[in-house]
This record gives C-alpha cells, structure tokens and sequence, in this order.
C-alpha cells in the first residue's frame, strides 16, 4: 500500500513539507517499504488519508534515504510516525518514556483517526503536547535504546 502514498526522498523535500504544510497535521511515517510492520501501518495510513484529508497531510520517508531526520528523530525502531503542525512539532504522551514519535503500527484505523483529531484539535488551541486518546493496551511497548552514553 505504501505506493498509494507519497513518498519524501531527501531532506530538502522534508523541509518543504514541514515549512509548507499550513493548518493541517503532517504526519511523516519513517521506515522502510519492504518493512512488514511499515506495510500494515502504510495500509492504514492509506486507507484513512482520505478521510483525514482537511486535518491531515500523510508522507512516507525511507529512513535510508534521510539519515539526517533518522538521527535527529532518533529513530531505533521502525515504523515511527512524526507528527508536526504550522512547522511546530508535536508531541503526544501515550504513556510511554518517548513523547516525540510513535512508534509501531496503529492497531485499527479508528486508533490513527482519533490520534489526529485530538492533535489537530490541540494544535489549532497552541498546544505543543496533547494527551494520546489511544487506549493504552493498543501502543506497541518497547524499551527506549540510549547510545554512546
């Protein structure tokens, strides 16, 4: 599914989609596309794109082809969905150590919805952090991996 999505291969087109996106969630799934986890979360993420369409723009990027935003976003673990708003970042608690990204695959379409109601709904209030309405059984559990410490 994930060629039903567009694709940002370089960190220019990254910048552009950050600084152009305006009033609308951009959501950046980093992973790879032969990734079977990416591939069940590029198929919810085409599946719900249309709906989401006045709240959201959707963009895969290939953590091989941005190492720049991979290390940045510190991104161990692949899928990880990104979430920005008017070029601001945002970050969502879902009761986990990690507020910048989530990572994994949504369980349901619903879950990914929900998610980009409440961040856009807390976005255009200014917050910076909203609280994710994701029931806390449905995100993916892992250990954060801190290197070179």
């Amino acid at each position: 599914m994930s060629f039903l999505l567009p694709k940002l291969t370089s960190k220019k087109e990254v910048d552009q989609a950050i600084k152009s996106v305006a009033e609308k969630v951009l959501v950046l799934r980093f992973g790879r596309d032969e990734d079977p986890v990416c591939l069940q979360l590029d198929d919810i993420l085409a599946k719900t794109s249309h709906d989401l369409s006045k709240m959201a723009t959707i963009y895969l990027v290939d953590v091989n082809e941005v190492p720049v935003y991979t290390q940045y976003f510190d991104i161990s673990y692949i899928p990880s969905t990104v979430f920005f708003f008017n070029g601001q970042h945002m970050k969502v608690d879902y009761g986990s150590p990690d507020h910048t990204k989530f990572v994994g695959s949504f369980r349901t379409k619903q879950d990914f919805i929900d998610l980009i109601e409440v961040i856009y709904r807390g976005a255009m209030r200014g917050k910076l952090i909203v609280q994710s309405p994701i029931d806390r059984r449905n995100i993916p559990k892992y250990d954060l991996l801190y290197q070179g410490i």
